[in-house]
């Protein structure tokens, strides 16, 4: 399994396929998912700022997961944040999701933060029980109850 920095000219259509499936499989639909445009532009942004943080897992030649990592302020302190941990569909369930939470625990140990978050979707099962099995505990529920809050610890 390999990590590759995100290029949005090589890997645009990736990156908005494997983000618009992860709304499907967390909400039942993509039209949570927006304007394709305002994805890459943020998308642009945070890879500039975290380039380590937002890259494509790699096996055998083929993308199988994404990745976006950043830092960021929570209740005065610098956080790790998630904001997508993807795997194709018919890698789930395998273990790669292990090897690729590890490489968020190394690069949020190397940005020095000891604490970090996600949201995961009330309805989405398989991602908590996932979560829960790394050691993630629930904080609770945010926009109206539709994703709960997670924390874990370095």
């Amino acid at each position: 399994m390999q990590f590759e920095e995100i290029d949005l000219k090589k890997h645009r259509d990736t990156v908005v396929e494997f983000r618009k499936d992860s709304f499907k499989v967390s909400f039942g639909n993509s039209s949570g998912f927006g304007e394709e445009e305002d994805y890459l532009r943020w998308l642009d942004g945070k890879i500039n700022d975290f380039p380590k943080g937002f890259v494509l897992v790699e096996e055998d030649g083929k993308y199988i997961g994404q990745l976006e990592l950043t830092i960021r302020e929570y209740k005065g302190n610098d956080i790790g944040y998630v904001n997508l941990y993807y795997l194709i569909p018919q890698m789930r369930g395998l273990g790669k999701g292990k090897k690729i939470h590890n490489y968020a625990m190394q690069f949020f140990e190397n940005n020095k933060v000891n604490e970090y978050h996600l949201r995961v979707s009330s309805s989405n099962a398989a991602a908590i029980m996932f979560y829960r099995k790394i050691g993630m505990e629930e904080v609770g529920p945010e926009v109206d109850g539709k994703v709960i809050r997670t924390i874990g610890y370095l």
